[in-house]
């Protein structure tokens, strides 16, 4: 059968734009990466629990598996231990307080972790430094509580945390969708020293995190608008190399389960990253539960040579691997 001359300029045409899409995107051809893997611990050093049925409503603090360490979740001593493991950077979590101030705690109430009822900001800064944050810790569905008594006095503010760790590097979590609290942590930041400023990353809500956005333009935020504006062009053109400009200074979580339908993804699409100033970080499974690379069996999954950020909830397991 004879092929007529407008087909086969089609046809080549298409066998060499899929080879330029291959070229292009492979990482066969790829500078090597050597660093590290930039290492996010969440929470800081945490006890964990079983994702099984989880909910938004569920009070983790009631099915934690057996401690293997005394750390509780956002505490000085939990960042700590962190950093001391080789953590890159710390994700903690922030609420507001009645008298203005933001602490540093992960429960929209205080009901399943603590003595006391409420939401944080019923209660003034020095108020919440009285209750006990180790309060509703059970690993045998009651029967025992281990942190109990141990955890008075151990919910710091955010001042508290950035005084006493200047020189690192923290991922600020904005629980609400509150616009009002972004303008309020966009003040707080305001205020603080440009250089500690600039090693802090915001994450949340659109509402709020546009909001800093607007009053302080150079803040690395993440939310998940700011996500979809990087990632769905991405997505639809960075076959030809582009970058959408939403992609620059900020930081995308990629999860596990998506990430390799990302072009070049996982070499070149670093590249690619830290060329517009982004970090990325990658998140086990879904990403819907905060779920981490948590173990060296979990480590085993991640791409041959990765060099980008890992997300974990137990830094004290996966920090020998990684040196």
């Amino acid at each position: 059968m004879k092929v007529n001359k407008p087909t086969k300029i089609i046809g080549m045409a298409i066998f060499l734009l899929t080879i330029f899409i291959f070229l292009n995107n492979s990482s066969f051809l790829t500078k090597n990466r050597t660093a590290q893997p930039f290492i996010l611990a969440h929470r800081g050093l945490a006890q964990t629990f079983s994702m099984e049925n989880l909910t938004g409503e569920t009070c983790t603090a009631r099915r934690i598996y057996q401690p293997e360490h005394a750390y509780l979740e956002n505490t000085i001593p939990s960042m700590k231990a962190a950093f001391d493991f080789g953590a890159d950077m710390v994700e903690i979590d922030i609420r507001p307080t009645k008298d203005g101030q933001f602490a540093v705690f992960h429960d929209w109430t205080l009901d399943c972790r603590t003595n006391v009822s409420g939401e944080p900001s019923e209660y003034t800064m020095e108020e919440l430094k009285k209750i006990d944050i180790g309060y509703g810790y059970t690993a045998d569905n009651g029967l025992s509580f281990p942190f109990r008594g141990k955890g008075i006095g151990m919910m710091p503010s955010l001042t508290e945390v950035l005084a006493t760790f200047p020189d690192h590097s923290f991922l600020i979590h904005i629980k609400s969708n509150d616009r009002a609290e972004g303008e309020q942590l966009a003040d707080f930041l305001g205020s603080i020293d440009d250089n500690q400023r600039h090693k802090l990353t915001v994450y949340g809500g659109n509402e709020p995190i546009a909001r800093i956005k607007e009053i302080l333009p150079d803040q690395r935020v993440m939310s998940m608008a700011t996500l979809k504006n990087c990632l769905v062009p991405y997505i639809a053109g960075g076959w030809t190399g582009m970058v959408p400009d939403a992609c620059k200074h900020t930081q995308l979580h990629i999860p596990e389960k998506y990430a390799k339908w990302l072009w070049g993804w996982p070499d070149k699409f670093l590249n690619r990253m830290d060329k517009v100033d982004t970090r990325v970080i990658l998140v086990a499974g879904n990403g819907k539960w905060s779920e981490g690379f948590d173990s060296k069996a979990d480590i085993n999954r991640l791409p041959e040579n990765y060099s980008g950020g890992v997300w974990t909830n137990r830094i004290d397991n996966i920090s020998e691997p990684f040196k």
